[in-house]
């Protein structure tokens, strides 16, 4: 409650100079209806904007195209390997091949073409690990563009209950100012007592100083906004009009719950780590069979024929490296995924539930009753202030009537904003919009 001492001359000058300096600061605010770069956006349009120009989103949509190009490079067969080998100085002479001058041959030289064959299916096994790589790929930037969207609508929904409160502050202020501006006439005719001016200019100053917190706050809000739309410049935002309803459907748990196994991008992603640690046991299993080496070779005046053509084919002997120790931290890899899914399962339902349960909570705080409650309270707020006017009510009762009004109005829009923020918790942790 207010004060109800009298202040000094002291006092009141540095309550006037506090309100010429708070109204300096709630100024640019003020006047952000009237600007012609206020930016009047729906939510829709917010995210078309986000989804073009968020720069996290346009980095990570590269690593998918990177990761897809690996695809295309694990189809890619080995390339082969050319070898040759030829004399460059025999018998006093440089590079001596052909005949000599009895018509032997001379000179030698070797070539040789050597292939890579990958066995045990090595080759396709790369290719599914690159498959599931990519997969993942696309599941990090649906997990990254599902929490970018929820600060989105987050940051969005909070812009709006602050620019309400804004408005709120701005029309209690309004009728405080036209009521001070009549007891400034009245208490100069001495019909109004000094001490009841001080009170209404305290409460001005009070309403002043809330309104220039919540300005602050919506300042930071803007800023998050601007980042995450990647807008230019200065823009202030504003939300278009918004429903924020308070009905919510019946909802079973267990269906969310499946639901969200089909869309929750973080779940999916825990199930493709198996996958890939899956795939990575099986291409190191495989790689206990040795590849294989072959190619043909031609040597021109070799030992015994003057043109021998053979075959060349070599492999390694697997006898002391069987790659067992990659397969042991494979299989214990598989192990380890197979517990976080497990753990991401649990987590996953919890969230679910305590979404849910969040959401008919806040539901029954909001609901009709309390909204007809507070517009008969809005309507009241004026007749009060002309009532008091009309010395119908004491001050007292006008400010204990203004602060309830003010708590009143400022509790259901944090109830809007709560009901609105379960609502995106739930659709964030389902990972699809089952709400809206």
């Amino acid at each position: 409650m207010l004060p109800t001492r009298v202040w000094g001359w002291h006092a009141i000058l540095r309550g006037s100079v506090g309100i010429f300096m708070l109204l300096l600061l709630c100024a640019p605010l003020c006047a952000q209806n009237d600007r012609t770069d206020t930016l009047r956006l729906s939510l829709p349009d917010a995210e078309r904007i986000f989804m073009e120009k968020n720069l996290d989103l346009v980095a990570s949509r590269y690593s998918i195209d990177a990761s897809k190009a690996l695809i295309e490079q694990a189809k890619y067969w080995d390339n082969p390997v050319l070898q040759t080998d030829q004399n460059i100085y025999a018998n006093g002479k440089f590079f001596a091949h052909g005949k000599d001058a009895n018509g032997d041959l001379q000179g030698q030289y070797f070539i040789q073409i050597q292939q890579l064959i990958k066995t045990a299916g090595k080759r396709g096994k790369l290719i599914d690990m690159a498959t599931t790589n990519a997969r993942i790929n696309e599941l990090q930037f649906n997990d990254l563009m599902r929490n970018l969207k929820y600060q989105l609508r987050s940051s969005y929904y909070t812009m709006e209950q602050l620019w309400n409160i804004h408005r709120l502050y701005q029309e209690q202020l309004t009728h405080i100012r036209q009521l001070f501006t009549a007891m400034q006439a009245q208490e100069k005719a001495g019909n109004t007592a000094r001490k009841d001016l001080l009170r209404i200019q305290a409460l001005q100053l009070s309403v002043q100083q809330d309104l220039a917190d919540n300005d602050a706050q919506l300042a930071n809000v803007q800023t998050d906004l601007r980042i995450l739309l990647q807008l230019e410049g200065n823009q202030f935002i504003v939300a278009a009009a918004t429903d924020a309803g308070s009905q919510v459907p019946l909802m079973v748990l267990d269906d969310l719950i499946a639901t969200a196994k089909q869309n929750n991008p973080a779940y999916a992603l825990q199930q493709s780590q198996i996958l890939y640690q899956q795939q990575n046991l099986r291409y190191q299993k495989a790689l206990r069979s040795p590849d294989i080496t072959l190619g043909p070779e031609y040597d021109h005046n070799s030992n015994y024929a003057p043109h021998y053509v053979g075959l060349s084919v070599s492999l390694p002997l697997n006898i002391f490296n069987k790659n067992q120790g990659n397969i042991k931290a494979a299989n214990f890899n598989v192990k380890q995924e197979e517990t976080n899914l497990l753990q991401v399962t649990q987590q996953m339902n919890s969230n679910i539930t305590n979404a849910l349960n969040k959401l008919y909570i806040t539901q029954k705080a909001a609901g009709t009753e309390q909204t007809d409650f507070y517009s008969e309270y809005n309507r009241m707020f004026g007749n009060v202030t002309e009532s008091y006017r009309n010395r119908q009510i004491n001050l007292l009762e006008f400010i204990d009537f203004s602060d309830a009004y003010r708590e009143a109005r400022l509790k259901l829009l944090q109830q809007q904003l709560n009901l609105r923020l379960a609502k995106e918790e739930l659709n964030y942790q389902v990972g699809k919009d089952v709400i809206r």
